[in-house]
């Protein structure tokens, strides 16, 4: 069972993150970069699935070159190979465009199996790992929160609203995962150290026959045109009533005349 997991880089989420004074983008002078979060369940499930059936994990990325390092996080978990795109040209390409490019990497590539974690934690999208699946013409489940592996048919779970959804999927196919699926392991030293050793095949778009007009900013449909800061919360009104009619009484009030919502 030869699997194919999708990764990116983003910031580190338990640290401040700004908005440059222009709005032109994120600070990112001394910002923490990591392997996306979601991605790293992707990883897990996919070493999960080697273990029981066997085969090989291919980690791929698309991003700067700073984004190796997040290919090496995968590779120390257990990964066994590894490409990255690191293109210029990249440079503000949207969603489907990424969607676009890893297609064009997967499609050179042996696989039964094609996973991506459910969101990136920098832009909560949740666009590629659907659009990718479109491009490659395979069948998809997004959010899965439990994966069981057949001859030729893999049986998922998905979390909906009052319920778990059971679905059956022919292979080859791409789930997308949820955080629940799965407790990620931590990096062990030799496998840290395996990982350095290892190759990252790195390629451009010439590589893969792509033109910048057909991934780059200009073939994007979504352009961010400004950052801003979330405004500043406003200080909690506190009140101390004598007894919990008067509480309540307090409560109705502030909804109804300042919240307006009653």
């Amino acid at each position: 069972m030869d699997v194919v997991v999708c990764v990116k880089q983003v910031p580190d989420t338990e640290q401040p993150i700004r908005v440059r004074p222009d709005g032109s983008g994120i600070d990112d002078q001394g910002l923490n970069w990591i392997l996306n979060y979601y991605d790293e369940h992707a990883v897990e499930e996919a070493l999960r699935v080697r273990e029981k059936h066997g085969g090989t994990v291919t980690v791929v990325c698309v991003g700067p070159p700073r984004a190796a390092e997040a290919v090496r996080t995968a590779l120390a978990m257990g990964a066994d190979e590894a490409v990255h795109v690191a293109d210029p040209a990249l440079e503000g390409a949207d969603h489907l465009a990424v969607a676009r490019v890893l297609a064009r990497v997967i499609g050179q590539l042996r696989y039964d199996l094609v996973l991506c974690g459910r969101l990136a934690t920098d832009d909560n999208a949740s666009v590629v790992g659907a659009a990718l699946a479109e491009y490659l013409g395979l069948p998809q489940a997004t959010a899965i929160s439990k994966l069981q592996i057949g001859d030729s048919l893999a049986t998922v779970e998905r979390e909906v609203e009052g319920g778990v959804e059971l679905v059956k999927v022919p292979l080859p196919a791409l789930f997308t995962v949820e955080r629940t699926i799965n407790e990620p392991r931590y990096p062990t030293l030799p496998g840290i150290m395996k990982a350095k050793r290892k190759e990252i095949r790195t390629l451009g778009l010439a590589d893969l026959g792509l033109e910048p007009g057909e991934v780059g900013a200009q073939a994007s449909r979504v352009r961010y045109t400004r950052f801003e800061p979330p405004p500043r919360r406003q200080a909690g009104q506190v009140v101390t009533p004598d007894s919990p009619e008067e509480a309540a009484r307090v409560i109705v009030r502030f909804l109804q005349e300042t919240a307006k919502v009653l």
